[in-house]
């Protein structure tokens, strides 16, 4: 049975980007079904996010500064939200905070006596360590939002085929086994996309379109056990042949953060970079491009100005990305 969630979104935490409102919601509708979702600290300059926040039934809390107790306010806000939620509304099961504020940490203490299920979210630069651990989960926002190909997520617009294949292989992915019966992964798919019909990619059933994407794209495969469909991911090195090495590891260091750049993120944690390297090249390590530790890595992509290296209040080493 799919969890029911209710999300609360600290915008300001979320850096406010449609494309990363979006894999939130994607990454939480992946787990269950999103009951109630509210964000916070709401202005003008967020107008982009009208569309995704109608669409998904959000409420949300304005940003009305007076003096210099605004952000306090928007955080004792969401915590009498979420209490009230737990206490008076049955059907929410898991809880979703978008923030990295220790802050919190009381009420996710709360929320788990009460048997609630609490995924935390945030960005590395953001996030409290205090808080990381008392979540029943925590996931960074840059590894929720990186490397993933873009989904058509126009309003009325069909998928294509390579849309839902994408959809299914990132489900299965985001899957304790990377597996899962047919009508569980179109229940999902459902819920990621309500406008998704099987017919209006010209196939009669759910099982047929699996068959064709599985073999067109090779993501994943079929497997018929006791009249039931399971879909299986299949398991691959990583996106590319190429090995880093000291002629080109500038190069692909350099493009991965420009891609984080352009997601929004301007800053961080080393550690989320190098899982990122080595999600894309598994083999990778400092010794490949002459180098003893990550950290010499990051000053040699300092001397070549792709990104400069800051220590935050707790002593953090953090990439500020140029």
């Amino acid at each position: 049975m799919a969890s029911h969630y209710a999300l609360f979104v600290d915008l300001e935490n979320c850096g406010g980007k449609k494309s990363m409102l979006m894999d939130v919601i994607e990454r939480v509708k992946i787990r269950g079904d999103i009951l109630i979702g509210k964000v916070y600290g709401y202005t003008d300059s967020y107008s982009d996010l009208k569309e995704i926040l109608l669409s998904n039934t959000f409420a949300v809390v304005p940003s009305l500064r007076f003096g210099r107790s605004q952000k306090n306010s928007l955080d004792i806000q969401l915590v009498i939200d979420a209490l009230d939620v737990a206490y008076k509304n049955p059907l929410i099961d898991s809880f979703c905070i978008v923030s990295g504020d220790s802050d919190y940490v009381p009420l996710v203490g709360k929320l788990k006596s009460m048997g609630k299920f609490v995924l935390g979210i945030s960005r590395s630069e953001a996030a409290s360590g205090v808080f990381m651990n008392a979540c029943s989960e925590f996931q960074f926002l840059e590894s929720v939002s990186s490397g993933k190909q873009r989904v058509n997520d126009s309003a009325g617009e069909a998928l294509t085929l390579s849309d839902v294949n994408e959809l299914i292989t990132t489900v299965l992915r985001e899957s304790d086994s990377g597996e899962m019966l047919a009508s569980e992964a179109k229940g999902v798919l459902l819920r990621l996309r309500p406008n998704f019909s099987e017919k209006s990619v010209g196939f009669s059933t759910f099982g047929k379109l699996l068959a064709r994407l599985a073999q067109q794209f090779g993501s994943f495969s079929l497997i018929n056990e006791q009249y039931n469909l399971i879909v299986s991911l299949n398991q691959t090195r990583g996106h590319t042949q190429e090995q880093i090495e000291r002629g080109n590891y500038v190069r692909i260091f350099g493009r991965i953060l420009a891609e984080y750049k352009e997601d929004g993120f301007d800053r961080v944690n080393p550690s989320i970079l190098k899982s990122a390297v080595q999600a894309e090249y598994p083999d990778f390590t400092e010794r490949q491009i002459g180098l003893r530790r990550f950290s010499d890595v990051l000053r040699a992509l300092e001397r070549e100005r792709l990104l400069e290296l800051e220590t935050d209040d707790g002593g953090n080493m953090l990439v500020h990305i140029l």
